[in-house]
């Protein structure tokens, strides 16, 4: 069955695209009018277009064939993410150009005020405004297949260190480490991935967590890589929730019973991996006779499914505990966990992946996604109750990363002096 919607949307932005290929055809003909090789002209006139439009083509085909049965495939993704890459680049290229060519413009309407143009008042497109487009252009094209061959598995490592004045003790440099937003269903480098893998249980931290996000849709897409991420382990246990694909919300199913045995041999996947899921649960982690609760909450979005219910999670909890606090959505924290009277110290989320596009330099953070989300990465504190948001280990739909690096979190816990 075909989302006729979906392909609704496709099919506008392939015109979009087609209109883009005009525009750029004609600025590099100017580009290409004085070449003394007319082959070479040729091979950079027609095998952009066949190039650019065979990938609009590409996608027409592959998302024709879209199955909502299934849901995005790694195949899907990567003809996508090309598709982006050339469109993005040809609208870096069209801006360039439209600005000369609105200089050539007024310099037109210029000369027809002041009767010196005769027989063409506008002047004819320059080569040197091609030339730069091209150049400028070159920075998102280059930039977008290194994010899809090399930066969705450039897996980088953050280290936060937070301080209470009433974590107990024995508990005074406690490590966590988070992974988050495994999307197992979009790998496609088992090796590459590996390094992340191999990146976390570096760590050796004393307890380790996954914030959700196990699959894309099917409890099937983790199967090949249990070994390698159950090959986790922590000396206080690992610990996991739900995330929001992990329901199988966005692929349709034959039935309600197949979508729910979808969920529990996903469950079922959770404990083969060697992960206690908490759904709407708490334990407590003991350590030389003191305690910390740790508290898992089922999936709880704004905008997204809310299944979870945190005064469920929180039953049993001592009021004075300390309390970490497990949940997939940071838009939970905002709407139920900072202003609750329960004191919860962290909540450990994930979910927006940064939106897997962006700019972190120190002093200086930026993604789109930051117009969705209020915490999208990194650390937030309302009245020392913290909020961690991991970047995510794995990808979707875009089959790439750049700027906005996956993320292996440790947290240490520290008692302040």
């Amino acid at each position: 069955m075909h989302g006729s919607g979906f392909i609704k949307v496709f099919l506008i932005i392939s015109a979009i695209s087609l209109l883009f290929d005009w525009y750029v055809f004609a600025g590099l003909k100017t580009l290409t009018a004085n070449w003394a090789s007319l082959l070479w002209r040729n091979i950079v006139l027609w095998g952009y277009l066949l190039t650019s439009v065979g990938v609009t083509a590409l996608l027409l085909i592959g998302f024709g064939a879209f199955s909502t049965a299934s849901g995005m495939r790694p195949f899907h993704e990567w003809i996508l993410s090309l598709f982006l890459t050339f469109f993005v680049t040809k609208l870096v290229f069209i801006i360039v150009l439209f600005l000369g060519d609105i200089g050539r413009f007024f310099v037109g309407l210029f000369n027809l005020a002041s009767a010196k143009g005769s027989v063409s008042p506008f002047p004819a497109r320059r080569k040197f405004i091609s030339q730069v487009a091209v150049l400028v252009a070159a920075v998102p094209f280059t930039s977008f297949f290194y994010a899809m061959f090399k930066g969705k598995y450039d897996y980088k490592l953050h280290r936060t260190t937070l301080y209470f004045d009433d974590l107990p003790d024995a508990f005074d440099g406690f490590t966590i480490t988070q992974l988050s937003d495994i999307h197992s269903g979009s790998f496609d480098n088992t090796e590459a991935m590996q390094k992340g893998i191999d990146l976390a249980k570096a760590q050796k931290s004393d307890l380790f967590v996954f914030t959700g996000d196990l699959v894309n849709n099917s409890a099937t897409e983790i199967e090949p890589y249990i070994d390698r991420f159950g090959a986790i382990k922590a000396p206080y246990g690992q610990f996991s929730i739900l995330g929001n694909h992990d329901y199988g919300d966005y692929i349709q199913w034959n039935s309600a019973q197949e979508k729910a045995a979808n969920l529990n041999k996903l469950k079922q996947h959770h404990k083969a991996l060697g992960y206690r899921l908490l759904l709407d649960e708490n334990v407590t982690i003991e350590k030389d006779g003191h305690k910390i609760s740790l508290i898992g909450i089922q999936n709880w979005g704004r905008g997204f499914a809310q299944v979870g219910d945190l005064n469920k999670a929180l039953q049993g909890v001592p009021t004075d505990a300390f309390k970490i606090l497990l949940s997939h959505d940071p838009t939970h924290w905002e709407e139920q966990v900072r202003y609750n009277p329960t004191n919860i110290h962290l909540t450990l989320s994930g979910h927006t992946h940064g939106a897997q596009f962006g700019i972190e330099i120190p002093g200086f953070k930026w993604s789109p996604v930051k117009y969705k989300y209020v915490d999208w990465a990194g650390l937030a504190n309302e009245k020392n109750r913290y909020l961690y948001v991991n970047r995510g280990f794995g990808f979707l739909a875009f089959s790439g990363r750049l700027g906005i690096w996956p993320e292996i979190t440790v947290i240490e816990l520290r008692k302040k002096a």
